[in-house]
């Protein structure tokens, strides 16, 4: 049967991770349709609509789609599904926080974090914190499935010529109410789309300390993350930090500072194409991942990668 995917976005672009879960629904095979759910998101529909391998983009254009609430979305997701056997979205926070309700409406099991498709009904997932790999085969008609954007190479984002429809809302289910929102603003780039990230962790010693980081990434255009130590410590915003139970990245480029290297913080960056790290102790398990490793005083090191760059 066709395969949906449910499409993140700002209500104005594309995030990428959209052209990720399109890839994972590729290895699935079949016809793949995309659904924008939004307000005043039209220019998300024509980016949808151009991305390769797309043959139709689905348009719910709505107040009550405007701020992503799960009760509203999942309903909306939930009035089509009968006509797909798969619904794909990105494992972002907005994936993680809708389809599970979806799932839970057409009593299905929901297959989180995919790494691979086995077969359009077997999957791959990872499982303790990376450490594992679990194969899910599911008997269920629906395939309700969230997707590591890390794992799937992003198809072309233009090529593509898909047919746009439209098409009427579940309305507002009246179940919740947004009430307001407090967004991180940064000129860096966005710490899941960066190509390099720069992270520090409880070495860093306290959050002023981060500011040989901020110089580090200006230099390099990269964004800054951190490790769960360092974020419980207080050093930085919780929205920097890089883990199982932060976000997963996998840039071209990651550089390692002043973190040991904790199995959570390494489910969120191991899939990096080039690790490097810098940690005064030998022994960090930070240096079993790394490609590149430097045994030395942050302090000193990274101030003088700073200057060279």
């Amino acid at each position: 049967m066709t395969i949906l995917v449910v499409a993140e976005h700002n209500h104005v672009s594309l995030h990428p991770s959209t052209l990720n879960a399109v890839a994972a629904a590729r290895a699935v095979g079949s016809d793949i349709h995309v659904l924008v759910a939004g307000h005043q998101c039209q220019s998300v529909a024509q980016a949808a609509a151009q991305v390769e391998g797309v043959a139709k983009v689905l348009v719910a254009d709505a107040p009550a789609y405007a701020h992503q609430l799960a009760e509203n979305l999942s309903a909306l997701v939930v009035s089509m599904a009968s006509a797909y056997g798969h619904i794909l979205t990105p494992a972002t926070t907005t994936g993680k926080n809708f389809l599970p309700r979806v799932a839970a409406l057409l009593d299905v099991n929901q297959i989180s974090e995919i790494s691979k498709v086995v077969s359009p009904d077997t999957f791959e997932r990872p499982i303790y914190a990376g450490n594992a790999i679990a194969t899910v085969q599911s008997s269920d008609k629906i395939k309700v499935i969230t997707v590591r954007s890390t794992a799937f190479d992003p198809v072309a984002a233009t090529g593509g010529s898909a047919a746009i429809e439209n098409v009427a809302g579940a309305g507002d289910s009246g179940l919740a109410a947004f009430v307001g929102e407090e967004l991180a603003k940064s000129e860096r780039p966005e710490l899941t789309a960066a190509k390099i990230v720069v992270s520090g962790g409880r070495g860093m010693g306290n959050g002023d300390n981060f500011k040989i980081l901020y110089a580090l990434a200006d230099k390099l255009g990269a964004a800054v993350g951190a490790s769960r130590a360092a974020v419980d410590a207080g050093f930085v915003p919780n929205d920097m930090q890089v883990g199982q139970t932060g976000k997963v990245v996998a840039p071209q480029l990651y550089v390692a500072v002043g973190i040991s290297g904790a199995i959570q913080h390494l489910a969120g960056m191991k899939d990096s194409k080039v690790i490097v790290a810098i940690n005064k102790d030998a022994e960090a398990p930070i240096f079993q991942v790394a490609d590149y490793g430097l045994v030395a005083d942050l302090f000193e090191a990274v101030p003088a990668m700073e200057k060279l760059v």
